[in-house]
């Protein structure tokens, strides 16, 4: 697989670097705004007969992996710019990894019922407080989805990142042009006094033309 991509990154095309980017960007920002919402609900029983409590817990009283991962996925995804070479190519791995510790967390949460129980016992000032009715929303799955596309953006980042553009190439190549290119001495001027003086010295003529 590395040589296939390693073949065709020398194509320049710059279809992948614009979808590696949005896609990252995208991906992270999927799973920062699903961790924020509601991942769970249920009703929790409480001492008063017949009488319950609505629980509900978000993404990150789930678990916090996902946006933690998302962070992480996303400074990666920039620092695929400011490296390279063998940097480049462990930035990538670890963008890729990212991608799929949030697709693993956020499947894990889409059947999670430690969290409601946790927060029911709260609620309820109860240690055994028993949480009935607990539904999970889509928002994991949506979590998952951005994982997918920070996974996508991993992949893209190894297979391409090689012959994408570093921050600071475009000034270290014109730096190195400028100081190897020598500077070109400006034409003397015969009519200037040294000019005169250094003709003399030489034996010349400097009244004769030509």
């Amino acid at each position: 697989m590395r040589d296939t991509c390693r073949v065709t990154a020398q194509s320049g095309s710059r279809t992948p670097l614009a979808a590696a980017l949005l896609s990252g960007a995208l991906g992270a920002a999927v799973v920062l705004v699903s961790a924020g919402r509601t991942w769970a609900e249920g009703e929790a029983a409480t001492p008063v007969a017949d009488a319950t409590l609505p629980v509900t817990a978000g993404g990150r009283d789930v678990t916090g992996l996902p946006s933690a991962l998302a962070i992480v996925g996303l400074a990666a995804l920039v620092a695929v710019f400011a490296v390279r070479r063998t940097g480049r190519t462990v930035v990538a791995a670890l963008l890729t990894l990212c991608g799929a510790g949030v697709i693993a967390a956020s499947a894990a949460g889409a059947s999670d019922t430690a969290a409601p129980h946790d927060l029911a016992a709260v609620a309820a000032a109860l240690d055994d407080a028993a949480v009935h009715a607990v539904s999970h929303s889509a928002w994991p799955w949506v979590s998952l989805a951005g994982g997918v596309l920070l996974l996508a953006a991993g992949v893209l980042a190894w297979c391409y990142g090689p012959g994408w553009p570093a921050m600071s190439g475009r000034y270290e190549r014109s730096g190195g042009t400028a100081a190897a290119r020598p500077r070109r001495a400006a034409p003397a001027d015969p009519e200037r006094p040294e000019e005169l003086w250094k003709a003399l010295d030489r034996g010349e003529d400097p009244t004769r033309g030509g």
